[in-house]
């Protein structure tokens, strides 16, 4: 394949909520450019995109995938992504080394939920965007309604460069504003006859054509004032404006398509090759030292690692966009993350699951090699003798949270390795080895999300079962009420023997909490616990009845005890704890012995002080549809929801509420069931609050029947 030099290369991103048409359009523009001699459609499972066998079996996209196409003597890099929410972290990475963003939108539906999720993460990135209003053939297609969404939600930036003549089943024609053409499609697609605008449409067509130039008129003065003089801008210039303002992330063109029967697809690949910007018209990278690095094939070379992915008998394939320079086979580069020097034995441009070798790529490019060892997501790789390092992709935070274990025992250690493997492929995988609640935890975007990884981790070990289960609640305790407390332990077998005796005072601590009456205070030590809130602990013994040096050992007993509170074994938080007497031997005492009298005597006193069971509580957010507002409070509230507010977003309700963890694990496919997909949510901790004394009764029986059955 021929290198192209950077200003010849256009990369976009196709992006849209799920069922907007996507891998289908994409389908199209690899046809219209001969690529491809057939257009596979989802429903046939044999696109050039969707070529996993999950996404066959599913009919939609799971992964981001590379395609590129030739048109006209440009390279198109074509990045398409999948629609649902579960999988932004794919929609995020293409983003990061796209140069134009292509926003689908279903003229049947307008702008859906996902869309706005999508457009809030192109509006970080500034990415420069053109709309295309697809499925025009439906026979509820709805051009207008959905223009007038658009701009609602995304502004009046949004200009309309074509509209459909007749949409609805019988569509075959787009009037073209920017060229006043009326695009004419046989009866299958293909290529259009150009034909004069019918007297009918030549009012409308004018008028859209006026909106358009002063649109762009008013993002360029001197355009500005070319049109004030004549009255008019001719279409190269009206192309400049445009190319322009979308560079500056200020006006979003909007175009017609029909994928499915591949009309309009040939005309929107003119448009990107003409006027959507390449890598090096778009504002240069800032570096983490904050150097500038243009787009330059001359500068020095520097790659960004964007994705990676996993395949048999290749082993890691990385993907990367040539931010600078040329990179060639064999070049030797640095990972600014570890400073390790990587060799690129081959580099490949992809065709979905087809990889051409090239020798060469220039800045601007995308591209993959292979067998990097030492390099992962968001690493920089750069020349010698530089310190290039690009901002990373900030991954969303995740959404659920599931236990897995493998179904087989013996099987821990393949399972480690998969999920090890897992979340190098997909950084929006946590995976967590919780030692607090004896669980891998896996931690990820949703329902879908989840069954997309028990997929790979069987497909990357063959002979592996896994099984999900419910994670237990990181609970905590504290008391309610002060307790004093006292504890011998006494010990003689033979020889030395082990003597010990401690009294103390545990009390539920708070910030500014006078000191104890009746005591006083020798010493304190605060301690901000790992697990949140406070320990203080304080020396108030009188008259040298316990040695200084045993004062660590009791705290280290209270201290272990605390990561094993008595009703769920869960941690206790938020405690002072005063010693204010004992005795010890001047033979028999030692750090163990005191550790195990302080450690017995905060147990008794714990027990006695009224405990209280603390559960985790987020704030969750829903953003849904109008009519969806009463379903969705209803369900939230029996999940023991606070209510805290609602507010409008655009054409749809925000919903804010407070709700235990424990009630969210199964939220997001119970969400995805209520709104069919229309409605998405996010969730952030907020604060530990005191269980009801019901859930309490519960939590307690329940911690007491595991013991039993562990002990027997």
């Amino acid at each position: 394949m021929a290198n192209f030099d950077t200003s010849h290369v256009k990369n976009i991103v196709l992006l849209g909520h799920a069922g907007s048409g996507k891998t289908t359009l994409a389908e199209s523009m690899l046809f219209e450019a001969g690529l491809i001699t057939k257009r596979g459609t989802v429903e046939e499972k044999n696109t050039v995109g969707d070529f996993y066998e999950l996404e066959q079996e599913r009919g939609n996209s799971i992964f981001s995938k590379l395609l590129h196409t030739q048109w006209r003597g440009y390279k198109i890099n074509i990045l398409d992504t999948p629609g649902y929410d579960d999988f932004s972290g794919e929609v995020l990475s293409a983003l990061r080394v796209a140069d134009t963003g292509v926003m689908l939108l279903n003229a049947s539906f307008g702008v859906e939920v996902g869309t706005d999720i999508i457009w809030e993460y192109t509006e970080k990135f500034k990415t420069p965007m053109l709309m295309v209003v697809n499925k025009l053939d439906n026979d509820k297609a709805d051009f207008d309604q959905t223009v007038r969404e658009a701009k609602e939600h995304f502004g009046r930036n949004v200009v309309v460069v074509q509209y459909p003549l007749n949409p609805g089943l019988e569509f075959n024609s787009i009037v073209d504003v920017l060229r006043m053409t009326l695009y004419k499609f046989p009866p299958n697609g293909g290529k259009p006859e150009k034909l004069p605008i019918p007297p009918g449409e030549r009012e409308k067509a004018d008028r859209l054509h006026k909106e358009l130039i002063e649109a762009i008129a008013e993002n360029d003065e001197s355009l500005m004032e070319k049109y004030f003089e004549k009255g008019e801008l001719e279409e190269d210039e009206m192309k400049l404006g445009l190319k322009n303002a979308m560079i500056h992330h200020d006006l979003f063109p909007l175009f017609c398509v029909c994928a499915r029967k591949n009309m309009g697809s040939g005309r929107l690949m003119g448009f990107i090759d003409n006027v959507c910007p390449a890598a090096n018209e778009m504002p240069p990278q800032q570096t983490k030292s904050g150097e500038l690095l243009k787009c330059d094939p001359s500068g020095p070379a520097c790659i960004f690692i964007y994705k990676t992915i996993s395949e048999a008998h290749i082993g890691e394939m990385s993907f990367f966009k040539v931010f600078s320079g040329i990179v060639r086979q064999g070049m030797e580069l640095v990972n600014e993350s570890n400073g390790v020097t990587e060799k690129l034995n081959q580099l490949f441009v992809v065709e979905g699951a087809k990889r051409t070798p090239v020798s060469e790529l220039s800045a601007g490019d995308i591209a993959a090699t292979i067998k990097l060892k030492h390099t992962h997501v968001n690493n920089t790789l750069h020349a010698r003798g530089k310190n290039y390092e690009l901002f990373p992709i900030v991954f969303p935070p995740f959404l659920m949270s599931t236990a897995i274990e493998s179904a087989q025992k013996g099987d821990e250690e393949k399972l480690a390795v998969a999920l090890h493997q897992v979340q190098e492929e997909d950084p929006t995988v946590v995976v967590e080895m919780s030692q607090e609640l004896k669980q891998t935890i896996i931690h990820c975007q949703g329902e879908l999300h989840l069954s997309v990884i028990k997929w790979k981790l069987e497909h990357i070990s063959r002979n592996l079962a896994v099984q999900f289960t419910k994670p237990r609640i990181p609970y905590r305790e504290t008391i309610r009420r002060p307790v004093q407390s006292s504890y011998r332990h006494k010990k003689q077998s033979g020889g030395s023997g082990q003597f010990a005796e401690v009294s103390l005072q545990v009390e539920p601590w708070y910030e500014g909490m006078a000191d104890p009456k009746g005591l006083t205070v020798r010493g304190r030590e605060d301690h901000n616990l790992p697990w949140g809130g406070k320990l203080v602990f304080l020396n108030c013994i009188v008259g040298g009845a316990i040695d200084q040096r045993f004062l660590p050992s009791i705290l280290k007993g209270v201290m272990e005890k605390m990561q094993n509170g008595p009703l769920t074994g869960s941690y206790v938080r938020d405690i002072r704890v005063s010693v204010f007497d004992g005795k010890m031997h001047p033979v028999d005492s030692n750090d163990i012995s005191f550790k195990i009298a302080g450690l017995m005597a905060f147990k008794q006193a714990f027990q006695q002080a009224d405990p209280q069971i603390l559960e985790p509580v987020n704030t969750v957010t829903v953003l849904c549809p109008d009519d969806l507002t009463g379903s969705i409070i209803s369900d939230l509230q029996a999940r023991r929801a606070v209510m805290e507010g609602m507010d409008a977003e655009g054409h749809f309700t925000k919903i804010i509420a407070r709700v235990p963890l424990a009630e969210m694990h199964d939220y997001s496919s119970s969400l995805r069931s209520i709104s069919q997909g229309r409605a998405k949510f996010n969730m952030q901790f907020h604060q530990y609050v005191p269980v009801s004394s019901e859930v309490q009764r519960k939590l307690t029986e329940e911690y007491q029947r595991t013991a039993l059955r562990e002990e027997a």
